[in-house]
């Protein structure tokens, strides 16, 4: 062993199987209630992440689908076909960039992925549910400053750059309504 390591190989021992631990309790979590919120909607959900994606990126190539979806590329590529063949994506070039090929929400998909934000209901969220103590106590939600530090250290900024334009995006096109989540452009067209 290195004696001039920061840490000793029990410390992260413990720390790796303590995060992975715990990643995976609360992704089981995740998964779970992901699956229940999309299956009406005939979906799974790599397919729905891709539908978020392409919406929030307004147009995503397939590497940007794998890198910010967690997947491989491969996976990004059959799943957003399968999106296309039922009219949900379409696939095509930029002027400005040949080389890669994109995916844009079809009007079909965007009515879709609209349509399962507008049936979200946190109380059926294992981690929301879990996580109204903190807020209740503090106020708000944990801020997971220190796991985005984290993963912008294994992934890189240009995933955090992405997780972020993402949130700004859903503040900006976003709202609650009758405690349901609302396309402000729906808001816009209802109010004129």
């Amino acid at each position: 062993m290195d004696n001039n390591a920061p840490y000793s190989i029990k410390q992260s021992i413990i720390y790796g199987h303590k995060v992975a631990q715990l990643s995976k309790a609360l992704w089981k979590s995740i998964e779970k209630d992901w699956q229940n919120w999309i299956k009406p909607f005939d979906l799974n959900i790599n397919e729905h992440h891709i539908l978020w994606i392409a919406y929030h990126l307004e147009g995503a190539s397939i590497s940007d689908i794998a890198k910010f979806g967690v997947m491989h590329v491969s996976t990004a590529f059959n799943f957003s076909k399968k999106l296309e063949e039922r009219g949900l994506l379409t696939f095509s070039k930029k002027q400005n960039d040949k080389r890669n090929t994109y995916v844009f929400l079809t009007e079909q998909g965007e009515k879709l992925l609209l349509d399962t934000l507008a049936v979200y209901d946190p109380k059926d969220t294992g981690v929301y549910e879990g996580s109204l103590p903190i807020k209740e106590l503090y106020g708000k939600f944990p801020e997971f400053s220190e796991v985005m530090s984290i993963v912008k250290h294994i992934y890189g900024p240009d995933f955090m750059l992405i997780f972020e334009k993402t949130f700004e995006k859903m503040d900006q096109d976003f709202t609650d309504k009758d405690g349901r989540l609302m396309a402000t452009q729906n808001i816009k067209a209802e109010t004129s």
